[in-house]
């Protein structure tokens, strides 16, 4: 099913609370394209779906970064989706996915999506993860990838949306970067967080 373009000018901002109804109108396009577990998580109809939900949005708010942002992400994260899992559904780590079989047109339309977004000068929470999926999705090889950009853009993140999650990839991309004990120093903070 396709909504339309009057069904989604519904939730846009309105002046008295823009920010708040941005970030709902973001958080909802976001949840759309998320999928709970297993091959059929990967549903290339949702995922399209979401995608073009979220050029509407990007194209209906252009002066909010975090819409480019938005898109960017599910462009740069759907480029991979044919490699995730194999034949069987199971799971394909990122450094073992055949980097050859990513869609280089859709990589290349994040990064002008997250480029633009980025002009702003106001990195945001989709922006800062599209950065990270585009160090990725540049990496020609997992051995090639830029783990200390990752660390550096990781720890922004963690300094204006922190979570546990964020906390502990950061921990993983500055032991990548920089060893094991340099990420290991960073465990107990995650850690604390995510012990009841």
């Amino acid at each position: 099913m396709y909504f339309t373009v009057s069904s989604y000018c519904s939730v846009l901002p309105s002046p008295h609370d823009e920010q708040e109804s941005v970030r709902s109108t973001l958080c909802a396009a976001d949840l759309g394209a998320r999928a709970t577990s297993g091959a059929a998580a990967v549903r290339a109809d949702l995922c399209a779906e979401a995608i073009r939900l979220a050029r509407l949005v990007a194209r209906l708010m252009p002066a909010e970064p975090e819409a480019g942002g938005l898109l960017a992400l599910m462009l740069l994260q759907d480029s991979r989706r044919g490699t995730r899992s194999d034949g069987q559904g199971e799971l394909v780590t990122l450094e073992e996915q055949d980097r050859g079989r990513w869609d280089r047109a859709e990589i290349a339309d994040g990064q002008q999506a997250l480029q633009g977004a980025l002009q702003a000068g106001r990195p945001g929470p989709y922006q800062l993860q599209a950065v990270i999926a585009a160090c990725h999705a540049s990496a020609g090889k997992a051995a090639d990838t830029d783990w200390g950009m990752i660390a550096r853009v990781y720890g922004q993140l963690a300094r204006i949306n922190a979570s546990p999650v964020v906390e502990l990839n950061r921990a993983v991309a500055v032991g990548m970067a920089h060893g094991p004990q340099a990420g290991y120093h960073l465990l107990p903070a995650a850690r604390a967080d995510l012990l009841p």
